[in-house]
C-alpha cells in the first residue's frame, strides 16, 4: 500500500518528550478484542494504515478493492454506482499515488495533531493561538477560519471533505477526500480535469482548485475499520469528526480535540452559523452522535487523548 500509513504506535523514537500513544487498544466488543484491518484489507502494509491515495495498480490486484472490502461506497445514496475497480484506475491517471504527507515532518520528535470540530462551544474560546501551534492540524467539511482565527485559529494542513461538504483550502493545505460512495471518487477525477460531475444526490462544486498532488483519499477500508470496531456498528457510517479522532491516533504522539460536542447550553451548533435547526442532524440516525462521544470521552479517560470543551 501506497503510504499516507501512520507510524507505529509503539515506535520507541517518537515516545521522548510527549504524551505517548503507546499500546493504544481497539475497543472490545461481544465477539472480543477488535483487530485492526488485515494486510488483505489496507493492502501491503507500511508503518500501519489511514489515508494514502489509495494503492496502485502495479502493487494490488483487483481482488484487493472489491466491494466487500471498500463497503462504504453504499452508505450514501447512489443511484446506480459505477464500477469500482474502473474508477480507481481513472482515479489514479489524474491524482498521484506516491505522494506522503508526513515525508516533511519525519524530523518531528513528538508529533502533536490538533483535530477541529465545528461546534459553537469554539466560539469566545480563543484556542486559536494553542490550536495553531500543533504540528498537524485537520479541519473537517465547511469549516472557515476567516473571521474566526482568535477562536479556531488559522493554520491547516489537511482538511476533510466529502464532495457535499466541500469548500475551497488554502494553497498549502492536502485535501482528504473521505469517499462515501464510488461517485466520491469520479467527483475528484472530474473536479480536477472535465467538470463533468455537479450533482450527486445534491448539488456539488464542479471543478475545484486543489492542485492534483495535494489531493489524498482516506482509504475505505479504514472506514470500515472505524465502523466496525469503534463505533460497533452504530449509525449509517462515521462521521468525519470520528474518521479524524480515529486516524490522528495512528498517525500522532499527541492528539488534542478542539469543538467537538454541544456547548456549555447543551446546544449544537456550528460556530459560524446562527442556525434555529441546529442539531437536527443528531435525530436523522445517519451518525450516532452520542455513541461517537463516548468513544472519544473514553479515550480521554484514559489519557489518549485531551479534549478542549470551549464554552
Amino acid at each position: 500500500m501506497v503510504p499516507f500509513l501512520p507510524i507505529s504506535l509503539s515506535d520507541p523514537a517518537r515516545g521522548g518528550g510527549c504524551r505517548s500513544l503507546l499500546h493504544l487498544q481497539v475497543p472490545s466488543t461481544e465477539k472480543g478484542t477488535q483487530e485492526e484491518p488485515s494486510e488483505q484489507e489496507m493492502g501491503a502494509q507500511g508503518p500501519a494504515a489511514g489515508w494514502q491515495s489509495l494503492p496502485s495498480q502495479r502493487e494490488h490486484s483487483q481482488a484487493d478493492l472489491s466491494p466487500s472490502i471498500l463497503c462504504p461506497q453504499r452508505l450514501q445514496r447512489e443511484k446506480e454506482p459505477s464500477n469500482l475497480n474502473d474508477t480507481i484506475k481513472e482515479l489514479f491517471r489524474v491524482v498521484p499515488g506516491n505522494v506522503d504527507p508526513l515525508l516533511g515532518k519525519r524530523s518531528v520528535g513528538c508529533r502533536r495533531c490538533a483535530v477541529v470540530g465545528n461546534s459553537g462551544n469554539l466560539k469566545e474560546s480563543s484556542y486559536g493561538p494553542q490550536i495553531d501551534s500543533h504540528d498537524f492540524v485537520l479541519r473537517m467539511n465547511k469549516a472557515p477560519t476567516a473571521g474566526f482565527e482568535a477562536y479556531v485559529g488559522s493554520k491547516t494542513t489537511h482538511h476533510l471533505v466529502y464532495p457535499e461538504s466541500f469548500r475551497e483550502l488554502g494553497e498549502n493545505v492536502s485535501m482528504v477526500l473521505v469517499p462515501f460512495k464510488t461517485t466520491d471518487l469520479e467527483w475528484v477525477v472530474s473536479a480536477t480535469t472535465t467538470g463533468t460531475i455537479s450533482h450527486t444526490y445534491v448539488p456539488v462544486p464542479a471543478k475545484i482548485k486543489v492542485k492534483q498532488d495535494k489531493i489524498l483519499i482516506y482509504h475505505p477500508a479504514f472506514i470500515k475499520y472505524v465502523f466496525d470496531n469503534w463505533l460497533q456498528g452504530h449509525g449509517r457510517y462515521p462521521s468525519t469528526g470520528i474518521l479524524s479522532v480515529i486516524f490522528s491516533l495512528h498517525i500522532c504522539d499527541e492528539v488534542d480535540l478542539y469543538g467537538f460536542g454541544a456547548d456549555s447550553r447543551g446546544n449544537w451548533h456550528h460556530y459560524w452559523e446562527n442556525n434555529p435547526s441546529a442539531g437536527a442532524f443528531r435525530k436523522t440516525g445517519v451518525h450516532d452522535g452520542d455513541f461517537e462521544s463516548n468513544v472519544t470521552a473514553t479515550l480521554a479517560s484514559i489519557d489518549k487523548i485531551r479534549i478542549f470543551k470551549g464554552r
